[in-house]
């Protein structure tokens, strides 16, 4: 699409902000908008998911959050213009000029990624039935998978010759189970100290955390963009899939993410039942399982160095987090021993 084209097919979205397009860029899946009331990001996103969106940026406004690109309204107060068969939004264009190193960046993150967990909370209350079926429904997952873990390894140790895939797995698969068992541990550790409660504690979830998305205006403050997958929660959902990323490298001891796990921590605490949540689903070596189920699944053509590749690091991702949950879980009891010794 060439420049004024552009400019047309945007130009009836902006009349309703009454701003005139000079220029239009497409970086990503926003639009850069020169004008002559300044620089604009412009966003489509899908109308279904555009009235959630606006109701949980406004909830964050009400509570006090204001570390989120504002969203401005049109000339007759909407935040949104229906266009064609999608939705737009309109924000300030921020420079994310920043020369903060990565690690002091994630730092920030999570400190505004606590503030937005803490001024969205709220308690709910949860069916003690409900919860019980939850329970029972997880465990028969872990069982499934531990099941079809040990068949496979049994078919695997009666060949005379293993593939390498299988090979591998062979050599994997104790630290694999323990993985799955320490879940499962915490897991029914979680249950045994909830079963009685019927509370639990929600959060507006940003639902796509990332670096990508936290932005620096010109005075050097971080905001969060992209709402959109925002909605009430446990705060682990925000945390976990943000950790599981940084851990998906070659194998290291990554003392950042715990690092910025306790800085988040600092000013959002879990309670304990969160902790044992967030350790067990942390824990779980999905990515194991997964590549292990379509390996067997894969029944003919199989490319054993594309599968083999894959598993190891799969192996390396499940080594890297087991070391930051069982770092993390020592440094819980070397803070625990003080304050059981004054009692």
């Amino acid at each position: 699409m060439n420049e004024l084209n552009q400019i047309a097919a945007v130009a009836p979205i902006l009349k309703d902000y009454q701003i005139e397009p000079f220029f239009v860029e497409n970086i990503g899946n926003i639009q850069k908008i020169y004008s002559n009331k300044g620089t604009f990001a412009l966003k489509k996103i899908a109308p279904s998911i555009g009235t959630d969106f606006v109701r949980h940026v406004h909830l964050l406004y009400q509570s006090g959050y204001n570390r989120i690109v504002p969203i401005y309204p049109t000339m007759d107060g909407r935040y949104a213009v229906l266009y064609g068969n999608d939705l737009y939004y309109l924000m300030p264009w921020l420079n994310n000029n920043v020369n903060e190193e990565r690690e002091q960046k994630n730092l920030q993150l999570f400190r505004e990624l606590a503030r937005l967990h803490t001024l969205s909370t709220k308690e709910i209350t949860v069916n003690k039935e409900e919860r019980l079926e939850h329970y029972e429904k997880t465990i028969q997952q872990y069982d499934k998978h531990q099941e079809f873990l040990e068949g496979f390894i049994d078919e695997c140790e009666k060949k005379t010759y293993m593939s390498p895939f299988e090979l591998l797995y062979c050599l994997y698969y104790n630290e694999t189970r323990q993985a799955i068992k320490f879940s499962k541990a915490k897991f029914e550790e979680w249950y045994e100290n909830t079963k009685e409660t019927d509370k639990a504690r929600m959060v507006i979830n940003h639902g796509k955390l990332s670096s990508e998305h936290f932005l620096y205006d010109d005075r050097g403050y971080g905001y969060f963009i992209n709402f959109e997958n925002a909605r009430y929660g446990s705060p682990i959902h925000d945390l976990l899939p943000y950790l599981s990323r940084s851990l998906n490298t070659n194998p290291k001891r990554n003392d950042d993410a715990i690092d910025w796990v306790h800085h988040y921590f600092k000013y959002f605490p879990f309670k304990t039942d969160e902790k044992l949540l967030f350790y067990s689903y942390l824990s779980y070596p999905i990515p194991m399982i997964q590549g292990v189920e379509k390996y067997y699944r894969k029944k003919h053509s199989k490319n054993e160095l594309k599968f083999v590749r894959r598993l190891q690091q799969c192996y390396w991702h499940l080594k890297n987090t087991e070391y930051v949950v069982m770092r993390m879980s020592e440094i819980d009891r070397q803070q625990q021993q003080p304050k059981e010794g004054a009692q």
